[in-house]
C-alpha cells in the first residue's frame, strides 16, 4: 500500500510542477519578449495540463496498454490502479492550473 501512495503522490506533484513551472517560465519569457504576461501564463497553464498528466504517468502510451491488456485478461485491479494514477495526475495538473489562475487574478 505504501508503494501505491508514494507513486500517487509523485504523480500528483510531477503534474503540479510541470504546469506551475512551465507557466512561470513562460511568464518570465513573456517579460523578455514584451508580451502580456498574464495571458501567456494562463494559456500556457491550460495547454500544459494534458502534457503534465502524460509526463506524470509515464510519458508514453504504456499506461493505456496496461489498462487495455489487464481489462482484456479480466484483471481489473491493475487497470483500476492505473486509472487512479491518471486521476491523481489530473488533480495535480488541475490544481496547478488553478494556482496560476489565482496568481494572475489580480493582474487581469
Amino acid at each position: 500500500m505504501n508503494v501505491i501512495l508514494t507513486k500517487a503522490g509523485l504523480d500528483f506533484f510531477i503534474a503540479f510542477g510541470v504546469v506551475l513551472g512551465g507557466s512561470m517560465l513562460a511568464g518570465i519569457g513573456s517579460v523578455f519578449l514584451l508580451l502580456p504576461t498574464t495571458s501567456i501564463m494562463l494559456s500556457t497553464a491550460s495547454n500544459l495540463k494534458i502534457w503534465a498528466i502524460v509526463a506524470a504517468v509515464g510519458g508514453s502510451i504504456d499506461p493505456m496498454r496496461v489498462i487495455e491488456s489487464n481489462i482484456a485478461d479480466g484483471h481489473l485491479s491493475p487497470a483500476v490502479l492505473q486509472i487512479g494514477y491518471i486521476a491523481i495526475a489530473f488533480l495535480g495538473a488541475h490544481m496547478g492550473t488553478e494556482l496560476v489562475k489565482l496568481i494572475c487574478k489580480g493582474a487581469v
